[in-house]
């Protein structure tokens, strides 16, 4: 009997092992194809919404959804600093548009300010070293470590954080790296916030800097924010084991009586968001999502479409973003409120990397964005039910096939 157990677990094991080696090598398979695919495919134009200040009490918000815009912006306001800058991105490509940014904050530096900057070593594994080793010696850096030791659960998150701040009176806090091709090619969103509320995005970076900092490193710098505000920031720490953002999307949901209408690179929610969106539907909510067509990550896609069936059945509508990366992080609710920022909703982002999220409770910035959400809505298709019964069974087998990986993006 002993014996026809243990063969049996051996011919387990070696099926086990055949279904995980098949289901490595059809993504790596699937991403070789679709790197092919992608030198063939040229840039298109997509429609934006023109970037405007919003007042929110003694703030000033700017809704960008075009990377030149964005950019110009963060360069102005680097050339502007005369005392501190802080600077955090998870991708820095060593590209003109790296590179300038690069000038600008040693422009600040050789002035006399203050410049810290972050970036995740993982995500720039491909960017020169020479880039990163030009930066000077006057700027404090902090690479955040692509094989961080001890290697445990509270060390393996990324750093998908992007925040720029300057002298504690402009921030920018959302979804764009630093590149040329996010600069034309990509629809992503970013705010800006001029007056108080920068101190939460200064907080998020001080936390961030002095808790992967020796005693002689740290920033003892760290502005006051008020107990009560309208723009309130929040982050993922997987170092202490605090992940928010999961929490403000929920509740946000719970609370909604109109319109739910999110936009995000990749859709992997795990079984409470989807539970929570479906009870908005039954409430009679319009709930919208915007996801990319075709992602800058194919396997994240196949994974995303195994949700479409149930989302779909659910009464929440789907639109296929067409032509651009679709790589925004954001959402607006019943016409008050909004969130920009950096968490995808995904168990990557929920659960695992260092993420940051503005939340603003606001009328006109939710107004905004809501014609930022139709603005991007008139560039996609929608994905009906009927439309989706129809892909082929190729592509049924695939996502079926490939499911088992969803727990792990």
């Amino acid at each position: 009997m002993r014996q026809h157990l243990a063969k049996a677990g051996r011919i387990f094991n070696r099926i086990t092992a055949t279904v995980l080696l098949t289901q490595i090598a059809a993504m790596l398979l699937l991403t070789l194809f679709e790197s092919l695919q992608k030198k063939k495919r040229r840039l298109r134009k997509f429609p934006i919404t023109k970037p405007m200040p919003l007042p929110v009490l003694d703030d000033e918000v700017t809704v960008y959804t075009y990377g030149e815009n964005v950019f110009d912006a963060m360069i102005e306001a680097i050339d502007s600093a005369e005392h501190h800058i802080f600077f955090e991105t998870y991708i820095w490509k060593g590209d003109a548009t790296g590179r300038r940014f690069r000038d600008a904050l040693s422009r600040a530096a050789d002035r006399g300010v203050e410049v810290y900057v972050v970036w995740d070593e993982f995500a720039n594994l491909v960017v020169p070293r020479k880039f990163f080793r030009n930066i000077p010696a006057t700027i404090h850096r902090r690479p955040h470590p692509a094989f961080p030791i001890p290697w445990s659960p509270r060390h393996w998150g990324r750093d998908h954080r992007k925040i720029l701040t300057v002298d504690g009176r402009i921030g920018f806090v959302g979804g764009y790296n630093i590149g040329e091709l996010y600069s034309t090619g990509w629809r992503d969103t970013h705010a800006r916030i001029v007056g108080p509320g920068v101190a939460e995005l200064e907080n998020a970076f001080v936390d961030f800097w002095n808790l992967h900092s020796k005693d002689d490193e740290r920033i003892e710098y760290n502005p006051p924010r008020p107990w009560l505000a309208q723009l309130r920031v929040h982050r993922n720490t997987p170092r202490i084991q605090v992940y928010p953002i999961r929490n403000m999307y929920i509740e946000a949901i719970d609370r909604a009586t109109k319109r739910i209408w999110l936009t995000h690179a990749y859709l992997i929610p795990d079984d409470d968001l989807v539970a929570a969106l479906r009870d908005a539907v039954r409430r009679g909510v319009d709930v919208r999502i915007i996801v990319p067509e075709r992602s800058n990550h194919v396997v994240a896609d196949w994974l995303s479409r195994g949700f479409y069936t149930d989302l779909l059945r659910s009464g929440i509508r789907l639109f296929l973003y067409k032509n651009a990366m679709v790589h925004s992080k954001t959402a607006t609710m019943d016409g008050h409120w909004s969130t920009i920022g950096t968490a995808n909703l995904d168990r990557l982002s929920l659960w695992g990397n260092y993420e940051v999220n503005l939340e603003i409770t606001d009328e006109t910035v939710a107004a905004h964005m809501e014609d930022v959400f139709r603005v991007d809505e008139s560039n996609c298709i929608e994905l009906t039910e009927e439309r989706w019964r129809e892909r082929s069974w190729v592509a049924k087998g695939t996502e079926m096939f490939l499911s088992p990986w969803r727990p792990l993006f």
